[in-house]
């Protein structure tokens, strides 16, 4: 790799040792705040960091931590990946994850969704994948129509390849001005924010998997590949069974878009499969974590599309634990409790805590489903018999979660 000019070296290194010192003090995880201090004094660095390395951008409303952790993995294969395995999905925190490998020939950042043209414009990335978009803290990030278009401006002209999911229609309509488009038939559940045609407006028909705009030609592109139950169906046809160890449809959707990424690095199939069978936990999401024979199992949930992959995954034979805050990384606004069907909680025993434990006591009592308010996690799990019980938690009071076991999962 070309050595860097003398200024983004000592922006890079000064980075790092804040990163360290902020580990070091307990003040965090360091991943952003080096991002910070290397910017200020390269405003540049980013662009400068992401230089000679081939680089995967990940982007998408849900899963997009989980999807870099996969893809990161199976490119591990090739050689030394730089990531943001902590999440810090902006600007300083692509510095950082750069900075702390930067020799790595390869690169897989995750990418808040409306960074994706800032980032792709600065660092040049010649991959770049697309998975779902759905309403999340739109407060901050305004309408999702709004992102899409953002995307197809920032995609156009560029000699991009982009890994899509064919079945989200405004992913497609975001990801259609590439120049080179890698369609995945990886599934969309959650529907509701994609009735409409993206690029006329007229109603969308749905048949199956299938869609098409009833009044313009816009319709679901052809797939290259696809996930099938459990298997995953490359190019050529050919079937593989996936079994990974991360829970849900929703994960198996996750891995055959990181298969369909590192195919775009070089890499078959027969050599990233069993390096996506290697992980087991995200970020601390699926992890289990145990208190006084209680075993609780953690599951990230933000917004109604992910609430309802939330509920995919936890065992309704075990207690339930909800956790929601609106802190600024939230979203200020929980309006969005409103579009979730909690009735699938019925006769199990639920349990409400977090900051905003009162909204989702009226969301459930509307909803008809029995609940226990508590006041802390704590109390919550305290009030569990010895055994499982799963928790499903927004982004802060996931956080909060973990830091109260000390951040090891």
């Amino acid at each position: 790799m070309t050595q860097l000019p003398l200024r983004a070296q000592l922006a890079s290194a000064l980075g790092r040792s804040a990163a360290t010192l902020s580990r070091m003090t307990g003040r965090g995880d360091g991943s952003v705040i080096g991002g910070r201090v290397g910017l200020m004094l390269e405003p540049d660095l980013l662009r400068q960091l992401a230089r000679d390395r081939k680089l995967a951008l990940v982007s998408a409303t849900n899963g997009k931590t989980t999807t870099t952790r996969l893809i990161t993995s199976a490119l591990l294969e090739l050689g030394e990946v730089a990531t943001n395995v902590f999440g810090a999905n902006m600007p300083a925190g692509h510095v950082s994850a750069l900075s702390q490998h930067k020799r790595a020939p390869y690169g897989v950042l995750e990418v808040d969704e409306k960074y994706l043209p800032e980032v792709l414009d600065t660092t040049g990335a010649s991959v770049v994948c697309l998975m779902n978009l759905s309403r999340d803290q739109m407060d901050r990030a305004a309408e999702i129509w709004l992102l899409a278009q953002k995307w197809r401006r920032a995609l156009s002209g560029k000699p991009t390849h982009v890994i899509a999911n064919c079945d989200d229609p405004l992913v497609t309509w975001g990801a259609s001005t590439a120049a080179k488009v890698t369609w995945v038939a990886g599934g969309q559940r959650w529907k509701e924010d994609s009735w409409c045609c993206p690029e006329c407006g007229g109603p969308l028909d749905r048949k199956d998997a299938d869609w098409a705009c009833r009044e313009c030609t816009f319709h679901r592109p052809e797939p290259q590949w696809a996930v099938d139950d459990d298997a995953a169906i490359d190019p050529q046809g050919q079937r593989w069974l996936l079994d990974i160890q991360l829970p849900g449809q929703a994960n198996r959707s996750n891995a055959v878009m990181a298969l369909a990424v590192a195919d775009a690095f070089g890499l078959p199939v027969e050599r990233a499969l069993p390096r996506l069978r290697e992980v087991t936990s995200v970020a601390g999401r699926y992890t289990t974590v145990e208190r006084d024979g209680r075993h609780a199992r953690l599951l990230l949930a933000k917004n109604p599309a992910g609430w309802l992959e939330a509920f995919d995954v936890a065992d309704p034979q075990f207690p339930i634990i909800l956790s929601v805050n609106a802190q600024g990384p939230d979203g200020r606004d929980t309006s969005w409790l409103w579009d979730v069907d909690y009735r699938i909680l019925r006769g199990r025993p639920v349990f409400i805590t977090g900051q905003r434990r009162l909204d989702m006591a009226l969301r459930l009592d509307v909803a008809d489903v029995p609940f226990t308010l508590c006041g802390t996690f704590s109390e919550a799990l305290a009030m569990q018999p010895p055994g499982r019980v799963d928790v499903i938690a927004n982004y802060t009071a996931f956080q909060d979660i973990r830091t109260e076991f000390g951040r090891a999962v």
